[in-house]
């Protein structure tokens, strides 16, 4: 609903959107971490949700802890095609956590589930 709304404020059209530069990526985004954060408040585990992001503008979009330290990193593209790099930033989250990041996760528009290599996965 948030999302609807921030669209409406910011007077995008459905053509609007999905233009190079529209507004989509920033309001898709915004939607997944809303939603994370609605489902966590009745999920059976206590989890915690952050944004990761480094001096060197490494980022992930949503990173879910629970209390026995185990992560999983999300990342959101408005795109139907993944490469490697948009792993970049769950990758360098993997590396410093080692054993206790469990997944990582690219939420994206296209058709298809894809692996993308040790514990790493694009989701539609």
């Amino acid at each position: 609903m948030a999302s609807g709304i921030a669209a409406y404020l910011l007077g995008a059209d459905a053509r609007g959107l999905v233009r190079p530069g529209g507004q989509f990526g920033p309001l898709m985004e915004g939607f997944m971490l809303m939603e994370l954060a609605r489902q966590l408040t009745w999920a059976e585990d206590q989890v915690d949700l952050y944004h990761y992001r480094t001096k060197d503008k490494v980022e992930v979009d949503a990173v879910l802890e629970n209390r026995r330290g185990q992560v999983v990193g999300i990342g959101v593209k408005a795109a139907s095609t993944v490469r490697p790099d948009d792993f970049r930033g769950l990758r360098h989250l993997a590396d410093r956590l080692g054993d206790d990041f469990i997944a990582g996760i690219v939420l994206h528009t296209g058709a298809q589930t894809l692996p993308f290599g040790d514990r790493m996965r694009a989701c539609r």
